[in-house]
């Protein structure tokens, strides 16, 4: 289970796009990040992440997108149930063939 949230989406939102459009500036782009975070009352380094993880989904900066990052989650996870539902086979078949393997009394 995730987390709770400690700032709404919108909240997010607001704080991404108003940081990115001050960044786009050259004149105001010299603390953009710290002036928007202090104005919203949270910490700098928290809308730092929040712009640069915008910027990789937007496609500006390289990295692994949004999308990317949970999709590889799904398959890991689809991944370990495999692996759980094969090992249960591979159990159960040895368990069975060791049964038709012992000798039966009458």
């Amino acid at each position: 289970m995730a987390a709770p949230r400690k700032y709404p989406d919108e909240l997010r939102e607001r704080a991404t796009r108003m940081a990115v459009e001050l960044r786009q500036d050259p004149a105001t782009k010299n603390g953009a990040i710290k002036r928007v975070a202090e104005q919203l009352g949270m910490h700098p380094e928290t809308l730092r992440n929040w712009v640069r993880q915008a910027e990789i989904d937007g496609g500006v900066r390289p990295g692994t997108t949004t999308a990317d990052a949970q999709r590889l989650v799904e398959l890991e996870r689809e991944n370990r149930e495999l692996r759980r539902a094969n090992h249960i086979l591979r159990t159960s078949a040895a368990f069975f063939a060791a049964e038709l393997d012992r000798p039966t009394s009458k």
